[in-house]
């Protein structure tokens, strides 16, 4: 059966899409998305995560809990975005925003390369490139990970990505991580920490804004 005929995993979706405030009709793309996943990850290895409905609240919900702190950005960079969490979710969410989905592992950005072509996210491109590696200083209002290192170490790899005046890091964590926030590096503070509500997830999430000092 089809993902997308499956009207359970659509319900469930679709509820969590209600409960973060967005639209519904973001579960055909979303689906389109997983059932890509899904496919490629039999094969690639893309994520640990096999069942379609654990990505739902894992890979999707999750990622989508970011919209609010998001929206209005014109730009984003996605680090070690790996099968394209949190950026792929977040495109398709927010057709205004220009998301690099920034991944070293050869397979991996294949797989992106072709979900951003079979969707066809006109708002997202794929650079396939260390984090360290990426020649773009500057360009981005925003640079996002999930799951990627010490809030340390990914400003040590891709801090000269934010825009000088008012760029910021937006990192997905789990619990309130005290010791990261004091071993920011000189030149970047503390701007915000807000707890995530992810629909079916029973675990502690936080977004954690940092700044530009």
């Amino acid at each position: 059966m089809e993902l997308s005929d499956d009207t359970a995993l659509r319900a469930e979706l679709e509820a969590g899409l209600r409960t973060l405030g967005l639209a519904p009709t973001l579960a055909d793309p979303l689906l389109a998305y997983l059932a890509l996943l899904v496919r490629w990850n039999k094969t690639y290895n893309l994520t640990a995560v096999r069942d379609p409905r654990e990505m739902v609240v894992r890979h999707l919900l999750d990622s989508l809990a970011m919209v609010p702190h998001v929206d209005g950005l014109a730009t984003l960079a996605d680090l070690g975005t790996g099968p394209g969490l949190p950026g792929i979710p977040l495109a398709i969410a927010l057709p205004g925003l220009h998301v690099t989905l920034v991944e070293s592992n050869g397979k991996k950005a294949r797989f992106l390369r072709e979900a951003v072509r079979q969707l066809k996210l006109t708002n997202a491109d794929v650079a396939e490139s260390r984090i360290e590696a990426v020649d773009r200083p500057g360009a981005f209002d925003a640079i996002t990970a999930r799951a990627l290192a010490t809030l340390p170490d990914i400003l040590a790899v891709g801090g000269h990505l934010p825009k000088a005046d008012g760029g910021r890091l937006l990192a997905m964590k789990g619990v309130h991580p005290v010791d990261e926030i004091a071993a920011l590096p000189t030149g970047w503070r503390l701007d915000s920490v807000t707890p995530l509500k992810v629909p079916g997830l029973d675990a502690e999430r936080h977004l954690v804004v940092v700044a530009r000092a």
